[in-house]
């Protein structure tokens, strides 16, 4: 994803001369045909974001498209009062990338693993918070955000990510992208998981259970609409996030759920527990772990179905 990141900012930056990147010490080789289209549009802020967040602020205030791009706890939790007074409280636009997000770094323990940002970006006002599932998404979410006039943040995953075809292709801030239909449960994913939340429907669907797949890449503003469709016409509905269970996708989706008069649908939330991973291991190892695996998901939705169904 970091590289169609790196294409599609060059993209809109020859194309929109307001556009300026800042960097946190990351990314510079990845950026050499921004830097020689946009050159005097580049600037490596070095390990100080907060500072970098304090001059984005204040380029928007200017005039200017500023997007920050860095590895994601040091694009969030580093700077979370400059995001909250410098750009929020402003309401500027300013698009913050964080990438390697979730669990991408396991490898580089605690200090790089981001299982908390979308908790603490989504509860600030003015924020737009974006999770694309690929770079198909990534280069949508980014041409969307530069016409928002407020503060955006996207995170996204590191290298290799699957591109998933989608049933809908039809992109919009705040309204999910149906990948699949099915008629007995449905599953919600957010960023990078997707596609082994489309195996995890393929196992489902060769045990009798046909499951519909929505991509959720705005986690705020939510898609009331597909929610609403969704635990109205399903008695299973999954919420697989790289992120921790409290405070993502799946607990906007709780706190939405609880407003509404009773429903059809049950709420089963798969994501990080409410703990520090102490070991050093593969992001594949991290997910399985935390019972990120198709074949996890599957056989708990599974088994709330039968419930449902018996």
């Amino acid at each position: 994803m970091r590289n169609a990141f790196a294409d599609e900012i060059t993209k809109l930056g020859s194309s929109d001369p307001r556009v300026v990147l800042l960097s946190g010490d990351i990314g510079n080789k990845l950026f050499d045909k921004f830097k020689a289209a946009n050159g005097t549009r580049f600037l490596n802020c070095g390990i100080a974001e907060a500072n970098m967040m304090g001059v984005a602020a204040g380029m928007a205030m200017s005039g200017l498209r500023p997007v920050i791009y860095t590895i994601t706890p040091f694009t969030t939790t580093r700077c979370f009062e400059q995001i909250r007074v410098d750009a929020c409280y402003h309401n500027v636009p300013v698009i913050i990338v964080g990438t390697g997000s979730g669990l991408s770094y396991a490898e580089l323990g605690p200090t790089h693993h981001s299982c908390e940002d979308l908790a603490i970006m989504r509860v600030l006002p003015n924020m737009t918070v974006l999770a694309p599932a690929d770079e198909v998404e990534l280069r949508q979410c980014l041409r969307a955000a530069l016409k928002l006039d407020g503060p955006v943040y996207i995170r996204i995953g590191k290298k290799g990510e699957q591109i998933v075809p989608k049933q809908d292709e039809h992109f919009e801030i705040g309204r999910a992208i149906n990948v699949r239909n099915g008629s007995d449960v449905c599953l919600i994913g957010a960023g990078t998981l997707l596609p082994t939340v489309m195996a995890a429907a393929d196992l489902l669907q060769a045990r009798g259970i046909s499951a519909r797949v929505e991509s959720f890449h705005t986690i705020k503003p939510l898609d009331e609409a597909s929610l609403e469709q969704a635990f109205a016409g399903y008695a299973v509905v999954g919420v697989v996030e790289e992120h921790s269970r409290i405070g993502g996708l799946g607990g906007a989706i709780a706190e939405w759920l609880a407003r509404q008069e009773p429903m059809k649908g049950r709420l089963l939330g798969f994501g990080v527990d409410d703990s520090f991973m102490h070991e050093i291991g593969s992001q594949e190892y991290a997910r399985a772990k935390y019972g990120l695996t198709a074949d996890n998901i599957a056989a708990k939705v599974e088994a709330a179905f039968r419930k449902t169904a018996g």
